[in-house]
């Protein structure tokens, strides 16, 4: 006796290979619809456009601005990166970011880390040579719609906010939107 056969020849039971390959296309799509929801939800209250300017101390000594610091990287995408040393995840995406630095310029913000010398102390332990702001309140990130820890901001040349990421990100995920800003804002 011959098995069943559904009407694409396929034996009763198991689907053929290209309903197969649509389900898993319609669940990858379901997934990435969801990521993208919650990634939209949790930075929904970060300003798009231009980023306003803001002073800060920077952990190494000295005070500067947003806007002086972007004006040292004329014409590039540009990455604003808050961190805690407290953040699990923080810890985790680092070595992403670092690989990044290499390539693009980061600013890093220490937020709710602690004093100048915490967060140099932090940043020698880990082996971390990156610029970074300093944040201790939380007041800069709140002021710009930051509710949590990592967030990254993609700027364009021309110093308007492109991407917002918050959370677990891959590095060459990162690049690839410092290259698209880099396109957008030129």
């Amino acid at each position: 006796m011959e098995p069943e056969t559904d009407r694409d020849n396929a034996p009763a039971g198991k689907k053929p290979l290209h309903r197969r390959a649509l389900r898993w296309f319609i669940d990858i799509a379901i997934i990435l619809g969801i990521v993208f929801a919650v990634q939209s939800w949790r930075t929904r209250d970060v300003p798009s456009g231009p980023i306003p300017d803001f002073a800060f101390a920077m952990a190494e000594g000295g005070y500067t601005t947003l806007e002086a610091w972007r004006a040292q990287h004329p014409g590039s995408a540009t990455m604003v990166y808050f961190w805690a040393d407290w953040c699990p995840i923080c810890r985790t995406i680092e070595g992403r970011i670092d690989e990044v630095s290499t390539h693009w310029p980061v600013l890093t913000v220490a937020m709710q880390s602690g004093d100048s010398a915490n967060v140099q102390k932090h940043l020698s332990e880990r082996g971390l040579n990156w610029p970074a702001a300093m944040d201790e309140r939380g007041q800069l990130a709140a002021s710009l719609g930051i509710r949590g820890v990592p967030t990254m901001l993609i700027l364009d040349p021309n110093g308007h906010i492109r991407f917002s990421e918050m959370g677990l990100s891959s590095a060459s995920g990162l690049r690839l939107r410092l290259w698209w800003a880099q396109r957008q804002g030129s």
